[in-house]
């Protein structure tokens, strides 16, 4: 057994990051400033995005897209009940209704071939998830989109670095939501960055701060003006120079921190993937993984433990762990709300019985990652039936 708990999944900063860090704050800019910019930059550059925006957080990515996109009062907005509560409570903000459809049994991605039977004449738009980081069957989504005439806003909190038949996520001119916080890929601790066309993004840059007609950073250099308008109640979503000091670092290193999530995604494959009591994630041939999380899915009739207690088994050998997610439909707040009952969405509630997110990151080493599968299949060989 370890002798150290193993977090679940701990941010890898550098010196270079905090280098970084340490010259924004003996600079003139420490909130949004060039730097802020250069990260915008260098993020679409590598990404192939038509255009980026770096804000505080993927829910404010969201949240300015679904306004930005005019979704508002009496609207329908489509997604998963298999994600996090910021897909959904952004959809709530604007007043829109979230309209939940069932998720595949193998990806755990919203099922496109439910969609369409979701959608009524107050439908305006499909906010799919990119679940832990396989990319969703965006073929099917916007045939339905374009015949449907609807929006499509990607929550890709999960998916930076995934590739969908070639192509990054972001790459395309529809909104596309992504994730900084601290366990992402990526991270400037808290942060996130919204792509698209570039008209889009720059109306979503103004409802973004405020409703300015100018960057709030433009009026204080040599170059800006004092003078601006307010042209819309916008939010205050913007990310520092600080945030971004991270970002350009981490940005630098993506290459070498997603060879590593693939390596220690393989390792645990080959270990758990003979094992009759345990299913393993899948990745269908014509994309790319971006193993932001390791979804370990157990057997239950296979063994004498529930998932509730698997994890407790874990936690006593030291190995963090989490469960991505609570389903959307069993929240208080929805299920009162809106009626919900945990049969609704047999998919989603029967995988959350089973689910077991693993340590991912680039900060395990080998011994990290086989102290991991040795305390899993010693679980699994006390409690098999």
């Amino acid at each position: 057994m370890r002798d150290t708990f193993l977090p679940f999944s701990p941010p890898l900063i550098e010196d270079e990051e905090i280098n970084e860090v340490i010259k924004t704050l003996k600079s003139d800019w420490i909130t949004t400033g060039p730097k802020t910019k250069r990260f915008e930059e260098e993020f679409k550059n590598y990404f192939n995005a038509p255009s980026a925006l770096a804000l505080n957080s993927c829910t404010a990515a969201l949240h300015t897209a679904l306004v930005t996109l005019g979704i508002g009062p009496g609207d329908e907005v489509i997604t998963t009940p298999m994600t996090f509560c910021a897909s959904v409570n952004v959809i709530e903000h604007v007043g829109a209704r979230p309209v939940l459809v069932d998720i595949e049994a193998d990806t755990l991605n919203i099922d496109p071939e439910k969609i369409e039977t979701a959608i009524t004449p107050r439908t305006k738009a499909i906010l799919p998830v990119h679940y832990s980081g396989h990319p969703v069957e965006l073929d099917s989504i916007y045939e339905i989109a374009n015949k449907y005439n609807l929006f499509v806003i990607e929550d890709a909190a999960h998916a930076l670095s995934a590739r969908y038949k070639g192509k990054f996520i972001g790459s395309t001119t529809n909104p596309v939501c992504f994730s900084f916080y601290a366990t992402k890929n990526l991270t400037t601790a808290e942060g996130g960055m919204l792509t698209g066309d570039p008209e889009f993004i720059e109306k979503a840059r103004i409802i973004s701060l405020h409703g300015m007609s100018r960057d709030a950073w433009k009026r204080y250099s040599k170059e800006g003006s004092w003078y601006y308008e307010v042209v819309f109640p916008g939010f205050k979503y913007n990310m520092t120079d600080i945030q971004a000091s991270l970002g350009l670092w981490q940005l630098k290193k993506i290459d070498r921190f997603q060879r590593r999530r693939r390596e220690i995604a393989k390792m645990y494959n080959e270990a758990f993937s003979k094992e009759e009591t345990l299913e393993v994630p899948v990745e269908r041939p014509y994309v790319e993984h971006s193993w932001h999380l390791y979804v370990l899915r157990l057997k239950i009739e296979s063994l004498k433990i529930g998932r509730d207690e698997f994890i407790e088994e874990l936690n006593k050998r030291k190995i963090g762990t989490s469960v991505h997610f609570i389903p959307i439909h069993l929240h208080p707040y929805y299920k009162n709300k809106y009626g919900f009952k945990p049969a609704d969405f047999p998919v989603a509630y029967s995988n959350y019985l089973r689910m077991i997110s693993l340590p991912l990151c680039p900060r395990l080493n080998n011994k990290d990652v086989q102290d991991v599968i040795e305390a899993v299949l010693d679980i699994v060989r006390i409690y098999k039936r």
